[in-house]
């Protein structure tokens, strides 16, 4: 008898293990074949006699791996020591990102330009905080509630969305609500690119003194980073991997050195194609699993690498012609990617092919380290045009321009980024657009007022969107 149930429990186990595997061969095969990775999808398929057209919702696979991911993490950190890197003592709901949408835009589809382009909100700016000289750059929190600046007075400002919207409320006459919150002085140099920890908080910064810089920002008094990592060369972009156990650098390497947070370790790839003198990257970012990243490069090539091997797995050389690469993003599908050039064009190419999708024209960018970024539901791309200092929105789907939003700046704008979420998107100014024509003001800082007295600006739209725009004014080039 006790036999006989034995061999029962061995039996129900090894069927329950059977189609477990099968149902994981199943979510792999649908995830290869709806990220167009048909040749994979095909010998998986083919391999583990799992049919090809099986039926699972899209990006099933990647929703059950983030969710045991997120399982591990908070079982991991019951039982991590107070000795450890990042502090997990953080504040509650901070770093909650929203479930991946289920169904991408089809940017692939062939759409009717005329009379089907959705229209772009109204704005209007307001001026909060300024830089003592040119801000080069911003990035947003995950969750939408902060926002961090990088300037060439090597300084880090970091700001809260949610005093911002009391302050313009406010009318900002209140004088005892500030944006600012953490001001941040440990770089020798100009600060290039920005970063949040995706769960703590910690904000990264990478400069032009060969350095990424860790600051914890919950901590009131910290001016100084608590962890640095020396570069051997020019930090140019930095970007954390969502589970914020590794972080790449774009550096003016050809490739991107990746850390490992706890142990500072670099990792290089030693299976890439020869890239030339002028690789140096400009921007690198990994897409939204950490599944791949992607660089744009001072050779014009945008380039694809897989997150796991740090193998390069598609080249698009050229994809601005001989100009620069300033700039690239996937969607948060990870199908596409968009990317911005001195060229003067913005660019949608898909992943699984490097098929240029999409082209976005009527902004003029060939000085600037220009970004082009979708807003938070991907139905509007915008960039920058130079000669005009304006923000140009295009419809993301039909590539009509749709609006072209006057920056209020002098100097044409430097950085352009968009909130994860309806929170906010923002527009800063630097010192030198402001000083050219507000001498009294310089007079009170040099004078050692408090930073009351400077400024920067913020775009404010019907549904309490903002936009933050960084403007170079009279600095140099990155």
């Amino acid at each position: 008898m006790d036999s006989s149930n034995l061999n029962t429990n061995v039996l129900e186990k090894t069927l329950q293990d059977g189609k477990l595997y099968r149902h994981v061969n199943a979510l792999i095969v649908a995830h290869l074949r709806d990220n167009n990775l048909n040749q994979a999808a095909s010998a998986v398929a083919s391999a583990t006699m799992t049919p090809l057209n099986v039926e699972v919702s899209h990006n099933k696979l990647l929703e059950l791996v983030a969710k045991g991911l997120a399982v591990e993490k908070d079982e991991m950190l019951r039982g991590i020591p107070s000795s450890t890197l990042l502090d997990s003592s953080i504040p509650t709901g901070y770093g909650s990102i929203p479930a991946p949408r289920v169904v991408g835009v089809d940017f692939s589809a062939v759409h009717d330009t005329k009379g089907s382009s959705k229209s772009f909100l109204k704005h209007e700016t307001r001026h909060i905080s300024e830089h003592k000289n040119v801000a080069r750059c911003a990035r947003f929190s995950p969750d939408g509630r902060f926002i961090a600046t990088g300037s060439a007075d090597t300084s880090i400002k970091l700001f809260e969305i949610s005093k911002i919207k009391q302050m313009m409320l406010s009318d900002a006459k209140d004088a005892t609500t500030r944006g600012v919150i953490r001001t941040f002085y440990d770089h020798l140099q100009p600060v290039n690119d920005l970063d949040f920890h995706p769960q703590n908080t910690i904000l990264i910064s990478g400069a032009k003194d060969h350095t990424i810089k860790f600051f914890d920002f919950s901590k009131t008094v910290a001016k100084r980073a608590f962890r640095v990592i020396q570069d051997t060369h020019n930090v140019r972009s930095v970007s954390f991997h969502p589970s914020g156990d590794f972080l790449l650098a774009g550096t003016d390497h050809p490739i991107a050195h990746l850390y490992d947070v706890n142990t500072f370790q670099c990792y290089l790839s030693a299976n890439v194609q020869e890239i030339g003198v002028n690789g140096a990257i400009n921007q690198v970012r990994y897409s939204s699993t950490g599944g791949m990243y992607v660089t744009a490069s001072k050779d014009g090539a945008i380039r694809l690498w897989d997150g796991v091997t740090s193998n390069c797995v598609r080249a698009i050389l050229g994809a601005h012609g001989t100009a620069e690469a300033t700039s690239a993003n996937f969607t948060k599908d990870q199908r596409y990617v968009l990317s911005c050039g001195k060229d003067s064009t913005v660019k949608l190419w898909e992943v699984g092919t490097g098929r240029l999708v999409k082209q976005y024209l009527g902004a003029t960018h060939t000085l600037l380290r220009c970004q082009a970024v979708f807003n938070d539901t991907e139905e509007f791309v915008m960039s920058i045009d130079e000669p005009s200092n304006e923000i140009v929105i295009w419809d993301a789907l039909t590539t009509e321009k749709v609006a072209r939003w006057p920056s209020n700046h002098i100097g044409a704008p430097r950085w352009l980024e968009h909130s994860p979420e309806k929170v906010s998107n923002f527009e800063p100014v630097d010192y030198y657009m402001e000083i050219e024509i507000k001498k009294l003001k310089r007079r009170k800082w040099r004078e050692g007022r408090k930073e009351t007295d400077l400024g920067v600006k913020i775009d404010r739209g019907r549904n309490k969107r903002f936009f933050f725009i960084w403007t170079r004014g009279g600095g140099g080039q990155l």
